[in-house]
């Protein structure tokens, strides 16, 4: 990836960076499906490069990769985040620095909701009970203790789901947490995106982004 674009986000009293995080990404996602050059593909990768921050875990910061200027030029990203010009400062395409010696993927990670985990457990509670004929409350024990099925700490975007029915309205379309783990690598990996602008998985790799 040759180009960047980077993204601040400028919260006030009246709105907070989660509340802020869930409009401007929701309007990239959208431009993303918009401009996407396969089937659920995008040429163009996000990556948030102050993950992790104490005083909130996506930090203020969203920056847009693209191999080539002009896929970035042609995504507009003006245009799609012009409702939200008091809120965003949005910085000029730059190339990405030549002495790039770390990289990094950033990944959607699936959760299960409380009731799912533990209507896993009880499905296997009871497996394990009838298969090695043991005390089904004693199997359901076990695994709740070693169970490592819990509440994820992993930081994360509401977003609204693009497959719902687009007539309905849209206090009446899905949100769902987008869960999101980011790893750094030595070793660059090409390839395209989701349209969440996240990690692919090529040949057991994951496609990353240059990590300054």
């Amino acid at each position: 990836m040759k180009y960047y674009l980077d993204i601040t986000l400028l919260p006030d009293d009246g709105a907070d960076l989660a509340f802020l995080w869930y409009k401007v990404y929701q309007q990239i996602h959208i431009g993303l499906v918009d401009n996407k050059v396969a089937e659920n593909n995008s040429a163009i990768a996000l990556s948030i490069p102050n993950y992790g921050a104490k005083s909130f875990p996506l930090g203020n910061k969203i920056r847009l990769f693209a191999e080539d200027k002009n896929q970035l030029e042609v995504f507009n990203v003006p245009s799609w985040l012009n409702r939200l010009t008091d809120y965003v400062h949005i910085k000029s395409i730059q190339r990405v620095p030549d002495n790039i010696f770390e990289y990094a993927y950033f990944k959607r990670v699936a959760q299960k909701g409380k009731k799912r985990r533990q209507d896993t457990l009880i499905k296997k509670a009871e497996y394990q009970s009838t298969k090695f004929n043991i005390p089904y409350d004693s199997c359901l024990k076990t695994l709740q203790e070693k169970s490592t099925l819990i509440d994820s700490e992993l930081p994360f975007i509401s977003v609204q789901s693009l497959s719902t029915d687009r007539t309905l309205s849209a206090t009446n379309k899905t949100v769902f947490p987008l869960f999101i783990t980011m790893k750094k690598v030595s070793k660059p990996q090409s390839g395209l995106y989701t349209c969440y602008g996240l990690s692919r998985n090529i040949a057991g790799k994951q496609v990353t982004i240059p990590w300054f």
